[in-house]
C-alpha cells in the first residue's frame, strides 16, 4: 500500500500507548557555560526498556523532532534529547568565538548524558527500575548524526587529514545516523570556514549502525551531491545498513517537527517510515527482535522503488 503523495509505503501505523515525557532535566557538566538540559520520553508501562540518546541538527533543541521521538517511545524505547548550545534558543550564531568549539562540547554532552543516566532517570519515578541500561544506542540527525557518529567510533580529521581523540563512549552498543555529513574533501567555502570540524573519519567507527539518506538531500556544504549522505556506511566497517529514501530531503518529510517551515517534502508517512526503520533496526540489534526489521523490509520490497536497503 502506497503513502498518500504515491512515494513510497504507508507505514504500520503505531500502537496507541501511552507516554510520559518530563522536561527540563539539568545534567551536570564543567565549563560549558550554559547549563545542559535534557527532555525524556517513555513508554508509560514496559520494563527492560532500551534507551535513544538523540543528537538534533543545528539549531534545534530538546522540543524538537518530535514525530521521530514519540514513535520511538511508542515502540518502546526511553528517549532522552539534551539541548545542545548551537540551539537557537543561545543565539550563539556562526560568528560567534564558541561556534567553533561548539562541535566539541556536543559530544560532551552525549558522554554527560550517558555517563549521569542513572541521575536522569531517577527523576521519573520508577522509570529507572524499568530501563535496560545494557541496550543504550546513540541517534542524530544532521550535525547530530556526526556527533552521534564520535560516539560510535568516528574520528574528525585536522586540516591535514590526521584523525582526532577518540570519543566513543562505552556504554553505546549499536547508533543510527540520519542525513550524516560525509568526508571533508569537497567542503564548500562556507563550510570550510564555519564548519571545518565537518570531516569524518568512518574508517573507524566499527559499531553498528544504521545509516540514513535521502536522494534528493544536497547540503550547501559540499560541492557533492546526495550520494555525500551515504559515506558514514560506505567508508565504515561492518556491520552496518543502508535505507535510501529516493524522495527524502534533508528533513525527510519533516522529522523536525509538524508543519516546520524549513520543511520543504512535508510527508508525514515518510517521517513515520524514517522513525520506524531507526526503531525496528534497533531492536534488531539491541534485542535480537528482527520481526520489525523483516516486516519493514517487506513493505519496502512492495513500495514502487523510492526506498532501497542495503547491509554489510
Amino acid at each position: 500500500m502506497e503513502s498518500p503523495s504515491g512515494k513510497g509505503p504507508t507505514p504500520t501505523p503505531t500502537p496507541d500507548r501511552r507516554l510520559i515525557a518530563v522536561k527540563p532535566i539539568t545534567v551536570p557538566t564543567a565549563d560549558r557555560g550554559i547549563d545542559l538540559q535534557v527532555k525524556v520520553t517513555a513508554p508509560a508501562d514496559g520494563r527492560d526498556l532500551p534507551v535513544i540518546v538523540f543528537s538534533h541538527g543545528n539549531a534545534w533543541s530538546m522540543d524538537g523532532y518530535e514525530p521521530l521521538v514519540d514513535r520511538w517511545a511508542a515502540a518502546g524505547f526511553v528517549v532522552v534529547q539534551p539541548t545542545h548550545l548551537d540551539s537557537r534558543r543561545n543565539r550563539i550564531g556562526f560568528d560567534d568565538p564558541r561556534f567553533a568549539t561548539i562541535w566539541r562540547v556536543r559530544i560532551a554532552d552525549l558522554h554527560a548524558v550517558l555517563d549521569g543516566l542513572s541521575a536522569i532517570l531517577d527523576q521519573l519515578g520508577g522509570l529507572a527500575i524499568r530501563v535496560d541500561r545494557d541496550r543504550v544506542a546513540v541517534v542524530g540527525h544532521s550535525w547530530g548524526a556526526q556527533t552521534a557518529g564520535a560516539l560510535l567510533g568516528a574520528r574528525v580529521l585536522d586540516t591535514e587529514g590526521n584523525p582526532g581523540e577518540d570519543f566513543s563512549h562505552p556504554a553505546v552498543k549499536a547508533g543510527a545516523l540520519i542525513a550524516a555529513t560525509g568526508t571533508g574533501e569537497t567542503l564548500t567555502p562556507f563550510a570550510l570556514k564555519y564548519l571545518p570540524f565537518a570531516r569524518p573519519d568512518f574508517s573507524v567507527m566499527t559499531a553498528p549502525a544504521l545509516v540514513i539518506a535521502g536522494g534528493k538531500d544536497r547540503s550547501a556544504m559540499s560541492t557533492r551531491g546526495p550520494d555525500w549522505f551515504t559515506d558514514a556506511y560506505h567508508l565504515s566497517p561492518a556491520p552496518k545498513r543502508l535505507l535510501t529514501v529516493a524522495d527524502g530531503e534533508h528533513l525527510f518529510g519533516g522529522i523536525s517537527g509538524e508543519a516546520a517551515k524549513d520543511t520543504t517534502d512535508e510527508d508525514p508517512a515518510r517521517v513515520a517510515l524514517v522513525a520506524d526503520a531507526v526503531s525496528a533496526y534497533l531492536h534488531d540489534v539491541l534485542s535480537s527482535d528482527a520481526r520489525r526489521w523483516r516486516a519493514l523490509q517487506d513493505r519496502i520490497s512492495r513500495s514502487t522503488g523510492a526506498l532501497s536497503t542495503e547491509s554489510k
